[in-house]
This record gives structure tokens, C-alpha cells and sequence, in this order.
């Protein structure tokens, strides 16, 4: 029975530091744009990352109008000669639910726009358009936050330029925070976005941060402004340093310092009035936070409110004691509403007590997200831009049908009801003084109906996948430097009403397929291509060979001018080895012939001799006289 309880105890730990083991740190990213170098700042040594190979524009010395955002030196901003969209893509970030902040910034340059407007896209969905006057405040205006699921790995924030100066970025944070963190109800979740309006802390006397808060990390570092006036100067601070949060109402995500002061009207304007400026006909979600601090009040009944915005009650009989379970806890109160005008309204009206109050407040605008192009598509284009060379004015970054309001410049899109995502169905890019090649990634673009590249100076062969693309009518590939010949996949494209292929310098028989499609209303034209034939108004042509025969004619022509050399080669030696023995006999003729006439006149000599002995012989000695 011991070592029952013992195993027990030894797994119920191992349990338990697997549990706490898996709650790892949450993921922080933050850059310091056009830093050379990491960057930390005070107070807290806060580390910014330098923002080296993540993205396109020009590093510049910049300046923050606003306390609130870091104390960075430098940023980058994006000239119009770079095109109209520019994106940081931030890769490897873990799935999950982040807090992404964006802080604008200016150029310390006396000849640039001191104050650039912008649209900014998050995945894709745009959330915010700077407006005129944004770097005269000290609110939220001077940064976009948006909170967001990222589930693909990747984190895209893209700037736009609508005309009115250089987008200038200073900062990006990307903070990741608790799933369940501001769920305002069924819409929550991957499919939205929601973008700070506003964040009040109504008893502060400061703007503040959470970090200043000691917030937990889960949450995001938040900042809260404080509130000046609320109503005509008729309200009245409380605080205390003794409330606490309530778990089982208030999520572990908020601040518990929001809850140690609160606004509460006086005895001449009861009632609390707030308003703020919204864009209409949007959704937004209000959050009131809440804690019974006054010590006038100690139990429940003695202070009711009705909370109403623009009008309508939304939270009837609030009781904050009942309701928190308590004195000196928090609660929470969140609903989503339309708003129809520019002006959100929240009043609190008392019904027993003399006085409303309130902790904090928090507006969130409510932005259904777009959906994405194909990412097969997104990827064919990226393969196309890089094979033609597209100059940096076009653009070309991020997702190219969203937002909706900045496509791609020379990229159609179409909305694909079967998969919900935007797909492309047009490539206008003629006349653009594009130099590259025509890829065979072309044909991950499955639903093109029309691609225009004439006018430009596309050099090499049409690829054989174009083929493919089924959905394709119109084909202008006129005035540019094709070669080669026409494949016969063109031949496949039963929707093909017009193909432009004139002007370049395509060779070979036309396929027959595209041949006898003239008889059928369809607009070809092949001209200014001095190699190609087969069709009536081109020369005829000659005895047409496949592609293999061709390949082994030049085979064989290649062995016969190497044998026709080798031979040539080999008389030529032949011939300077003769020419060689020639001149060196005719320079030793003298000597041979001299010793020629020497070995002649011994022989002739010795014959003589022998001659003379015999007859000696034979005729006896002399007689002796």
C-alpha cells in the first residue's frame, strides 16, 4: 500500500510539472524599424530587434510625436517609387492570439511631408487610415493596435499609400496573448479582427501603461489614457489601494491597478456621460470595468445604475456589489453594438444612490476579416514577378486581391464562391518594360482568363504548361522576343477566342489544333514571325520533322564535320612529314654525292687489282732479263 501512495504522489508531480512546463512564455517580437543594430530602451531595457531583411523601403534618422510611443531614433518610411504596397512579413510566428501594435513615425528632414497619411492592412484586412492631424495628439491616434489569431506561420502588416506622403513606420510590437482574451461573444474567433478606439482609465490621474500596472504578460502591455474632463468638470476621483480583482468576473488578463480608482459623478450632474468619435455603420464591442471602492458604500442595493449607449439601456440595474460578489472586486461588462452615426455615448444613470461610477473603459472596433487570395495563385504571381523583373513601382507585396481597396496594380481578381477565396482571372502587364522570361509557373494560375504582356521585351520560348490553364480566352504575347515554336498544349485551350503572337520571332508549324479554330469565329494572329507556316496568308511548310528527328540531324551533321576535320587534319600532317624528309635530303645532296663518287672509284680500284693478280698468276713469273 506504501508504494501504491508513493507511485501515486511521483505521478500526480509529474503531471503537474508537465502542466506547468507546457504553459511556456508567451511569443514577443519587437522591431525597431531601420535600426542597424538592436536597440534597448529605458527605463525597463526593453529589447528591440533590428528590422534587417524583413522588408523593402529606406532606413532613415525619424522622430515619435507622441510620449506614447518607444524612444526609438530611427524608422523607415516607403517612397511611392517603391510602389504602392509595402509589407513586413515576420515568419515562425507560433499559432495563436496576438496583440499587434504599429507606431507611426516622422522623418527628421525639412523637405519631407512632416505628417504622411496611410492606409495599414493586417493578414490582408484593413484596419486603420491615418487621419489628418494624428501627429498633434497623444492617444491613439499616434498607433493602429489590433488583436488577431495568426494561424499560418507568418505575421503580414502592409502600408498603402493613398497620395498624401510616405508611409513612415517606427515601431512594430507583436505580443501574444490568452486565447480567450476580450471574447465579446459568437462573432469572436478566427474570423474577426478587433482595433482599439479607445482605452480610458477614469480615475488616473496619467496616461499609463500595464507594464507601469504590472499587467500580466498574457495580456499585452496596454495603454490606458487617463481622463481629463468627464462631462462639465462636475466629476469628482476616488481611489484606493486596496481593491482586488475577482477572478470568477474580471479575466486574469486586465490590470488589477484599472480597479484602485474610479470617476464618480457629484451631486449636480448625477449621471456619468462619455462620447467618443467612431467611423458609422460599423460594430463595436465596449468593455466597462467596474469596482465599489467608494467607502460610502458597503453592501449590495445601495448603489443601481442603468448603463445605456446612444440611448439605448444595454445593462439594466447594475448593482456592482451583487454583481462582483462583493466590495473592492471587479467586474466586467461587455456588449457589441451597431452605430449607425460618428458619436458612441455611454451614460450611467443611477437609480439607487446618489452617484454613478466607473474604473475604465475599453471601445473596440469590431472588422470582419477578408479573405485571403489562394495561396497557389498568391505563389504563381510571386513566380511571375520574379521572372519578368517587374519594376519596384508596381508594387507587387502582400496578399494581391486584399484589401480590396489596394490590389495589385496589373492583377485582376475574382472572388471563387467553391473555396471562399479570392482567386486571379487577369494579368494586364503590357507595355511595361519587362525584360525576364514567361515561367512555367504561369499555370498555378487556373482561373486566368486573359493575360496581356504585349509591348515589352520578353525573351524565350512560350512555356508548354500556359496550356494548362483551361479557363483562358484572350492570349496577347504580341511585340516581344519569343522564340522557338508554338506548343501544341495551346492547342488544348478550347475557350481561346484571341492569340495575339505577332511581332516576335516564333518559328516551326502552327499546331492544327489552333489552325482549325479560324473556322470558328476565333481572332488569331501569327504575323511578323518570319520562321512559322501552315496556315493560308504564311509560307507553306516543308517536311515536317519532330522534334527528335531534328535533334538527331544536328547529331549526325556534328559527327560529320568532326570526320570531315579529322581526315583534313591527318593529310595535312601527312603532307609537312613529306614536305619535312624533302628539305632535309635536298640540304645533304653535296656530301651524299661526293661520297657516292669516292666508294665508286675504291670498288672500280679494287675490281682493277683483283684483274691484274690473276693474269700474273696465270701467265707465270717475268722472264729476268
Amino acid at each position: 500500500m506504501l508504494r501504491f501512495h508513493c507511485f501515486f504522489l511521483f505521478l500526480c508531480f509529474c503531471v503537474g510539472l508537465q502542466l506547468v512546463c507546457s504553459r511556456h512564455d508567451p511569443y514577443v517580437m519587437r522591431i525597431s524599424c531601420g535600426a542597424r543594430h538592436d536597440v534597448h530602451t529605458a527605463p525597463t531595457k526593453t529589447l528591440w530587434y533590428k528590422d534587417f531583411a524583413y522588408t523593402g523601403g529606406i532606413p532613415f534618422n525619424g522622430t515619435s510625436p507622441s510620449f506614447i510611443a518607444p524612444k526609438l531614433t530611427t524608422l523607415r518610411y516607403f517612397p511611392l517609387s517603391e510602389g504602392p504596397e509595402n509589407c513586413y512579413n515576420i515568419k515562425r510566428v507560433p499559432h495563436g492570439h496576438y496583440s499587434v501594435r504599429i507606431f507611426f513615425g516622422m522623418v527628421v528632414e525639412p523637405s519631407f511631408d512632416n505628417e504622411p497619411l496611410f492606409d495599414v492592412s493586417v493578414e490582408g484586412t484593413l484596419v486603420y487610415t491615418l487621419p489628418s492631424g494624428w501627429s498633434n495628439h497623444d492617444d491613439e491616434q499616434v498607433f493602429v493596435e489590433t488583436l488577431i489569431f495568426l494561424d499560418d506561420g507568418t505575421a503580414s502588416l502592409c502600408f498603402h499609400s493613398t497620395g498624401h506622403g510616405d508611409p513612415a513606420i517606427l515601431a512594430i510590437e507583436i505580443l501574444q496573448v490568452d486565447d480567450r482574451a476580450y471574447y465579446f461573444g459568437p462573432d469572436f474567433g478566427k474570423g474577426t479582427i478587433i482595433r482599439t478606439v479607445k482605452r480610458l482609465s477614469c480615475g488616473a490621474q496619467e496616461s499609463m501603461f500595464d507594464v507601469d500596472y504590472s499587467g500580466d504578460h498574457w495580456g499585452g502591455d496596454r495603454f490606458w489614457s487617463s481622463i481629463k474632463t468627464f462631462g462639465q468638470n462636475s466629476d469628482r476621483r476616488i481611489s484606493t489601494k486596496n481593491s482586488t480583482k475577482s477572478t470568477s468576473k474580471a479575466p486574469n488578463f486586465y490590470p488589477g491597478s484599472i480597479y484602485q480608482a474610479a470617476l464618480l459623478s457629484t451631486d449636480n450632474e448625477p449621471e456619468l456621460t462619455y462620447t467618443v468619435d467612431v467611423d458609422p455603420n460599423k460594430k463595436y464591442s465596449v468593455w466597462l470595468h467596474f469596482a465599489e471602492i467608494d467607502p460610502s458604500v458597503t453592501s449590495a442595493g445601495q448603489r443601481v445604475m442603468d448603463i445605456s449607449i446612444n440611448g439605448d439601456t444595454v445593462f439594466p440595474d447594475v448593482d456592482i456589489v451583487k454583481m462582483a460578489g462583493g466590495v473592492n472586486s471587479a467586474l466586467v461588462l461587455n456588449t457589441t453594438v451597431p452605430i449607425s452615426g460618428r458619436t458612441l455615448t455611454i451614460t450611467l444613470q443611477p437609480k439607487n444612490g446618489t452617484h454613478a461610477i466607473i474604473s475604465a473603459i475599453e471601445i473596440f472596433e469590431v472588422i470582419i476579416t477578408e479573405s485571403k487570395t489562394l495561396l497557389d495563385e498568391v505563389r504563381g504571381l510571386q513566380s511571375l514577378k520574379n521572372a519578368l523583373g517587374l519594376p519596384l513601382r508596381l508594387g507587387w507585396n502582400g496578399d494581391p486581391c486584399v484589401p480590396q481597396q489596394h490590389p495589385w496594380s496589373g492583377a485582376d481578381c475574382q472572388f471563387d464562391k467553391t473555396s471562399n477565396k479570392w482567386v486571379i482571372d487577369g494579368i494586364g502587364l503590357d507595355n511595361q518594360g519587362l525584360r525576364g522570361f514567361l515561367p512555367n509557373e504561369i499555370s498555378r494560375l487556373r482561373h486566368l482568363q486573359s493575360i496581356n504582356l504585349s509591348g515589352n521585351s520578353i525573351h524565350g520560348a512560350i512555356p508548354p504548361a500556359l496550356g494548362t490553364v483551361t479557363s483562358l480566352e484572350t492570349l496577347d504575347l504580341s511585340y516581344n522576343f519569343f522564340n522557338g515554336s508554338i506548343p501544341e498544349s495551346l492547342g488544348q485551350l478550347t475557350s481561346l477566342r484571341t492569340l495575339n503572337l505577332n511581332g516576335n520571332s516564333l518559328s516551326g508549324r502552327i499546331p492544327a489544333a489552333l489552325g482549325g479554330r479560324l473556322l470558328h469565329r476565333a481572332k488569331f494572329n501569327f504575323t511578323d514571325n518570319a520562321g512559322l507556316c501552315g496556315i493560308p496568308g504564311l509560307p507553306t511548310c516543308g517536311t515536317h520533322l519532330t522534334v527528335g528527328a531534328k535533334i538527331g540531324i544536328g547529331l549526325g551533321a556534328c559527327v560529320f564535320v568532326l570526320l570531315i576535320a579529322t581526315c583534313i587534319t591527318c593529310w595535312w600532317k601527312r603532307r609537312q612529314n613529306i614536305l619535312r624528309v624533302q628539305r632535309i635530303a635536298a640540304r645533304d645532296a653535296p656530301y651524299a654525292k661526293s661520297r657516292t663518287q669516292f666508294n665508286r672509284d675504291v670498288q672500280m680500284a679494287r675490281s682493277y687489282s683483283h684483274e691484274h693478280t690473276r693474269t700474273a698468276a696465270e701467265n707465270g713469273p717475268p722472264l729476268l732479263t
